[in-house]
């Protein structure tokens, strides 16, 4: 029996950002277009991904934030981790296959001495398996095929770290971490470099992130309570675009600067030096786009267009 065709959804622009708290074992890439099909949304992208094992916040980015998506792909991260010593896998957390085993004989004051040594700036080797490139491929396909390629280490920043350690029922030791570091941090590295510097191995189990660029878990929604939503609802949960831009300062423009700055050309004003500014349009405060000022002179970074404009104003 023939079945008939499935229903063609109708998309519509959508303008705004969705703090998604993405659930264990979906990818960041289907996480999003399944929020892309409920909100019906035209374009769509996200803020960085989270690997299938991590879960936690995830901001997705719709029509006009996806021009300023880019600012939270850099943006300073928070994490809740585990790691369970004295035993090494093949990709550094709970997918791969036991590597090694070591006995574990770490106490509290050996863990303080540790976890100082991996705070402020440390280099990090990044792991076969991840999404970085080496001459065109990502490194998990070298990995999956039984290559082992060449990585400079790279340098990132551990803001803050707290670890103490655990001991479950079953006997296995864990490390419980809070790690708040730069982008590009590999927690499943971090993980593995401890282990090593106990002298005893770790791989990561767990991993949630809690915070990216100024947003947090209490701001999220999950996929289950979107699916549960009507699609009134799920607008609802949508921050407005700006809401990318919350570090830079707010400058408001004339109608006629407006049109000018929006078709990019710079604007001369009494404006000190920024790197990072919002520009709106007063009566009624529409966002323009972002820039920064260098000796007086506004000058275009990311544009929105007349027609973004007018579909944000609309809803």
């Amino acid at each position: 029996m023939l079945q008939a065709p499935r229903a063609r959804v109708a998309r519509r622009p959508v303008h705004g950002v969705l703090l998604l708290d993405k659930p264990l074992g979906w990818s960041s890439n289907d996480a999003l277009q399944k929020v892309k099909w409920l909100l019906r949304a035209e374009k769509a992208g996200h803020t960085g991904t989270l690997d299938p094992l991590a879960s936690g916040i995830l901001p997705l980015c719709f029509g006009a934030a996806t021009k300023f998506s880019q600012l939270h792909l850099d943006a300073d991260k928070t994490y809740e981790a585990v790691a369970c010593l004295g035993v090494k896998t093949s990709t550094a957390d709970a997918e791969g296959s036991v590597i090694e085993t070591r006995p574990v004989k770490v106490d509290g004051e050996q863990l303080k001495r540790v976890v100082a040594q991996f705070s402020g700036l440390i280099r990090q080797t990044p792991p076969m398996h991840s999404a970085l490139k080496k001459d065109g491929r990502a490194l998990y396909d070298y990995a999956r095929a039984g290559i082992e390629v060449e990585r400079d280490a790279r340098e990132v920043r551990i803001i803050e770290l707290a670890a103490i350690l655990e001991c479950e029922i079953s006997g296995r030791e864990l490390i419980k971490m809070t790690v708040r570091c730069s982008k590009g941090t590999y927690i499943r590295t971090l993980a593995e470099d401890i282990g090593e510097a106990l002298a005893c191995g770790a791989h990561l189990i767990a991993l949630r992130r809690t915070e990216t660029g100024g947003f947090g878990l209490p701001q999220c929604v999950t996929l289950d309570a979107l699916e549960s939503m009507s699609e009134e609802e799920r607008m609802k949960c949508l921050l407005p675009v700006d809401s990318l831009l919350r570090n830079h300062t707010a400058i408001e423009l004339d109608a006629e600067n407006s049109g000018r700055f929006l078709s990019g050309l710079r604007r001369r004003g009494s404006w000190a030096d920024m790197a990072l500014a919002a520009v709106y349009a007063g009566n009624p405060r529409t966002l323009l786009g972002s820039a920064h000022v260098k000796s007086g002179e506004l000058i275009p970074t990311r544009l929105l267009s007349p027609v973004e404009i007018e579909q944000m104003n609309r809803f």
